[in-house]
């Protein structure tokens, strides 16, 4: 069970439609359309539901697919991985621990020292720079 339980009501009325589309409903962002695709600025990448941290920038790196990429979660207790079999295909979908909210999908495909790839809609995550006032 997620440790932040929110009515529907409450959700929407946090979340702009898009993010609410991508978090609570398990929608998909574009690829190539997300803010933090080409994103290279050093700090922690956190949920934009919650604020759970969820990535450090260092296991950012670019995957090619249009969405941000990850090597690996900042701790191991960050996220959820749960099977998902929509769409016609099976595939592993990377939740919030914290909040439930849906952040993207987890491929084999990755570069070292995982060989995974956390591959995250740029809508469910808020970048908090590690550079002083930004």
């Amino acid at each position: 069970m997620p440790e932040i339980e929110r009515s529907d009501a409450d959700w929407r009325a946090n979340l702009s439609p898009e993010q609410y589309e991508v978090l609570r409903r398990a929608g998909t962002e574009r690829p190539w359309s997300g803010k933090y695709v080409n994103e290279h600025t050093d700090g922690t990448y956190h949920c934009a539901a919650c604020g759970a941290e969820l990535f450090d920038s260092t296991a950012k790196y670019e995957s090619g697919s249009g969405w941000p990429s990850f090597y690996e979660a900042k701790a191991a207790g960050a996220v959820e991985l749960v099977e998902d079999v929509s769409h016609g295909m099976a595939r592993t979908e990377v939740r919030c621990r914290r909040c439930g909210s849906h952040l993207g999908h987890l491929f084999p495909d990755g570069p070292a020292p995982t060989g995974q790839r956390f591959c995250m809609n740029s809508l469910a995550l808020d970048l908090v720079s590690d550079v002083p006032g930004d």
